[in-house]
């Protein structure tokens, strides 16, 4: 009988989520876009706090490099997304504010 790596595992399990990811992102309608993003950005904050922990229980520098990596994209994510989110919600601003600046 043949035995399936860990790593291959990993590799198809990738790939399933980003393939499903793409389905589900391209059916959702323009109006729901705003909200689907900040959900999404609290669904990366938890990434962002398990990549952390991946990198704290890292033992070889392999595991902490890709670790350290895990944590900078994910942290990366995070702050992008919040930005993209913000901006998106000023454009639905009626007060006539500019972006950057307070009352």
């Amino acid at each position: 009988m043949i035995e399936i790596s860990a790593f291959w595992t990993a590799i198809y399990i990738a790939m399933l989520a980003a393939f499903t990811g793409y389905v589900v992102i391209s059916r959702v309608p323009v109006i729901l876009h705003t909200p689907l993003m900040s959900g999404s950005n609290f669904i990366h904050g938890i990434v962002l706090v398990g990549a952390m922990v991946a990198l704290g229980l890292a033992t070889t520098p392999l595991e902490q490099v890709i670790g350290f990596v895990a944590v900078v994209l994910g942290a990366a994510n995070v702050t992008g997304g919040y930005v993209v989110t913000e901006r998106i919600l000023q454009m639905f601003d009626k007060s006539g504010r500019k972006p950057g600046k307070e009352a």
